[in-house]
Formats: structure tokens, sequence, C-alpha cells
């Protein structure tokens, strides 16, 4: 009767709370969502500069980009995405790639119009707008080949340069204390991982490697004179099992009718 009550119970509370609710609460894997972010109206967004095809949302505190058809956000040395920009956010396991080809001041340079002593006049875009297009921007590269992201007189920054940049950045993300904290909770969880997957081994497994893989492990761990001298003492063995089968006769000799030998 009670596991009755209790199904039915369930039952209710998955047709009342709504399906994204359900999902938040599904995709963390093991690590908390983060806040959510209250917006009166859908975001209008900004081209960053010298960042193909990365949009983020000026206006807020909180690091939010649009990239390849996703909204990104960074959170607690973790990174989350979603097809939304207010909800649904599930973990992602890696630093989008798009992330190192951000300049880390891009919100003083927004407030100033100025990046990298060039006026930028950039241009607000719509969410709808954003959704409407974003493909085919991406397709043609639009802000960089025909606007250069609103910053006048710029010139993209060469390849390697911006190889040497993305390194830098890198670096400085990974000294971050939010993200230190976070790869050492991954390493933990990952080292409970295994202990879990080693205890449910079978006993003679957990107990050591099969009997002729300790032997040569042994062998290894020989000093290499006793390991010439065992396979001399080998090769030694062999050779008297050789000579041994050569001198040994093969059968009765004949004998005459004296008794003798032919």
């Amino acid at each position: 009767m009670k596991k009755l009550l209790l199904g039915s119970i369930l039952l209710a509370l998955a047709i009342v709370v709504p399906r994204s609710a359900r999902a938040e609460v599904n995709i963390s894997i093991g690590f908390p969502l983060p806040p959510p972010v209250v917006f009166t109206a859908p975001p209008e967004v900004i081209v960053v500069p010298d960042a193909y095809g990365v949009y983020a949302v000026p206006d807020i505190d909180v690091d939010i980009f649009f990239w390849d058809g996703w909204w990104w956000r960074p959170w607690g040395g973790r990174w989350y995405r979603s097809h939304y920009y207010d909800r649904g956010w599930a973990y992602y396991n890696t630093v989008p790639y798009f992330y190192y080809d951000v300049d880390p001041g891009w919100r003083g340079y927004y407030r100033d119009r100025h990046w990298h002593g060039h006026r930028w006049d950039y241009e607000r875009i719509p969410y709808n707008r954003l959704h409407s297009n974003w493909k085919n921007w991406k397709t043609n590269r639009y802000w960089e080949r025909r606007r250069t992201w609103g910053v006048q007189s710029y010139q993209p920054r060469p390849q390697k340069q911006r190889q040497e940049l993305r390194h830098q950045r890198q670096r400085q993300y990974q000294e971050r204390p939010e993200v230190r904290r976070y790869q050492q909770e991954r390493q933990e969880q990952r080292q409970q991982q295994k202990q879990k997957q080693y205890q449910r081994r079978p006993k003679d497994q957990q107990q050591g490697r099969p009997r002729y893989e300790q032997q040569r492990q042994e062998q290894r761990r020989q000093p290499q004179g006793q390991q010439r001298q065992h396979e001399r003492s080998q090769s030694r063995d062999r050779q008297h099992q050789g000579e041994s089968k050569r001198y040994q006769p093969q059968g009765k000799p004949e004998r005459g009718d004296d008794g003798r030998g032919r």
C-alpha cells in the first residue's frame, strides 16, 4: 500500500513539475548548477572582436556568451551550456574552444567604446535577429570581413599572434582559484570512480596479476648479471641434453653363432 501511494505521489509530481525544471535537476552530473540569471526581456548581444562568431551579453555582470548555436556560461571554474539564455544549463566537461579567443578585457573596451586604441562602434544585436542570422553570419564571416566587428581602421590579428594569445590566456585561466578548485574536485572524483571499479572486480583479479606475469616482473627486477648467468645455465643444459642423445646406443648389437658381434 505504501509503495502504491509513493508511486502515485511521484507520478503527480512528474505531471506538475515543468519539463525544463526536471531537466535542470538531472543534467548536473555530480556538479551543482549555476544560479539563475533573471532577464526582464530577451538579451541583446554584441559581437566580440577577434573572436570569430562569438557574441556576449554586455548588460549583466555574469559572463554569458553565444557561440555555434549554444549559450555558454562559466561558473565555479566549470562550464555550462544551453539552447536557452536563462534556463536548461547542462554541465560541459571542458573549456569551449572559442573562449581563449575572447579578450578578458572586453567589458572595459565595451564601456570605453575603444578596442586596443581603435574606435569601436559596436552594434547591439537583438535576440531574434541573432537567432535568425547567426548561421549565415558564421558561413560568410560577416562581422570580420565586412564590418571588422565595428572597429575603425582595424585589421584582424595574424594567425601566429592569435595562437600565442590563446596559449597565454589558457595559462592565465588555469591559474584562477576557482578553476584550480574545480580541477581538484575532478581529480578526487576520478580517484573515487577508480576505487569503485576496483572494488567491483572479482577477488582473484584484486589479489594480483596471473602467475606468469609475476614471474616476468621478477625476472625483469633481477640484476643483469644474474639474468645472463641464468641464460648461460639454460644454454649449457640444452647442450648437454643434445650430446647425450647423440651418443646414446640405438639398439643391441647383432650376435653370431659364437655369441660375438659380427
